[in-house]
């Protein structure tokens, strides 16, 4: 099992991970980390906290000689702004009075600082927000990043996109992977078509002007993928299941779609299922699909086709205008507190879906193939393509 553990506060000292699990002999570095992490700080619509985090990982167990050692990888992120915030978040005794002064007791609308301080009987929502923050997610991107790593060796390549923005739409037909896989870098809201970009940043300013924030859909692809992983036998071993349980996780995904998604409801079974073939393919002989409206899983299990995964993310709920809200201290109607925020998070976000979806996969691999090396888990993979080949 590959699993992993994130520990940390917005505003604390910094950000760690523990990922167990990982075969030993993998080649790592820190600026294979640093690369998602600078990427997950981008695009257009961030607020000032990028401007004060660069983020950068120090490895600081797991790895020797640029190589896993197999056992627990240990992660850390500095907090660029914790001298800024030590006499509100230092974990050692500090002045109550000051903390008390910035203490929040008026629960955001669509934030989790409400049903946590109901939850954990607490006076000061710092205690939820800190937490909820969506800050969080720079570990689940180190995480990814070396899911990612992996899975490059493995012969799986992954990319991800922003398809709506907004309201507003990518426009033109689907791209390829190599597109999605190439132009999202040069866009400052990872959409692969400029024009398209260029409407979501005019959307994105008359958001910031009216004090708004927006929501919209990022896409994942990957590519590579073996048929079989997951399984059809247990619900909590079905790899949609497991890869949409990924997705919802993340800060402000409110729905998750597989290949053609929502739109199959719509249709009849014969516009909707994808008739299968035998040829050579990939460089391979074997079986593979006419179209590509299940998003490369079927009954549980990958099937060798290309994965499509979407996500839609709700508008940040941290206002400049600020909904109403309740005073928990004395019940009285307040607007809700302001925290320093962004104004769209889309981008980023689509960041984040790529690594929880990378991490997912680098499970379900080692899952099936297993080894406590990456040598053994290559030759496992071999063997079951060449085994494939034979049906």
């Amino acid at each position: 099992m590959l699993r992993y553990l994130t520990a940390g506060e917005s505003h604390g000292p910094g950000l760690s991970v523990i990922i167990e699990g990982l075969p030993a002999g993998l080649p790592l570095k820190a600026e294979q980390v640093d690369f998602w992490l600078a990427e997950r700080q981008k695009g257009y619509g961030r607020g000032g906290r990028m401007a004060i985090e660069k983020d950068r990982v120090r490895i600081t167990a797991g790895v020797r000689s640029g190589r896993s050692l197999g056992s627990p990888l240990a992660l850390w992120v500095e907090n660029k702004d914790w001298p800024n915030w030590t006499k509100i978040m230092d974990p050692a005794a500090n002045s109550a009075s000051h903390v008390k002064a910035v203490s929040i007791t008026r629960p955001r609308p669509g934030h989790a600082d409400l049903g946590g301080g109901l939850k954990y009987g607490l006076k000061d929502l710092r205690d939820v927000l800190e937490r909820a923050s969506a800050r969080e997610t720079t570990m689940r991107v180190a995480a990814g990043a070396v899911a990612l790593c992996l899975l490059e060796e493995l012969g799986v390549s992954m990319a991800a996109h922003v398809v709506r923005l907004g309201g507003v739409p990518l426009a033109g037909k689907a791209p390829g992977f190599a597109d999605i896989a190439t132009k999202p870098f040069a866009s400052e809201v990872r959409c692969v078509d400029p024009a398209s970009s260029a409407a979501m940043i005019k959307r994105i300013e008359q958001a910031k002007k009216a004090g708004d924030s927006l929501g919209g859909v990022f896409e994942i692809r990957a590519t590579g993928l073996p048929p079989g992983l997951g399984s059809h036998v247990q619900w909590d071993r079905k790899a949609d299941g497991r890869l949409a349980r990924a997705l919802m996780s993340i800060q402000s995904v409110k729905a998750v779609e597989i290949g053609m998604g929502l739109e199959a409801a719509d249709r009849p079974g014969s516009e909707v299922h994808d008739a299968i073939a035998w040829k050579p393919r990939r460089g391979r002989e074997g079986y593979h699909r006419l179209s590509n409206n299940a998003g490369g899983i079927e009954g549980g299990m990958t099937n060798g086709e290309e994965l499509v995964l979407r996500a839609a993310m709700k508008p940040i709920p941290t206002l400049l205008k600020p909904l109403r809200s309740v005073d928990m201290a004395d019940h009285k109607a307040y607007r809700a507190k302001y925290e320093r925020s962004d104004v769209c998070t889309v981008p980023a976000g689509a960041v984040v879906g790529l690594a929880v979806a990378a991490f997912e996969l680098a499970d379900l691999m080692l899952e099936k193939f297993g080894g406590d090396s990456l040598p053994q888990l290559k030759r496992s993979l071999a063997g079951y393509w060449a085994e494939i080949a034979r049906r």
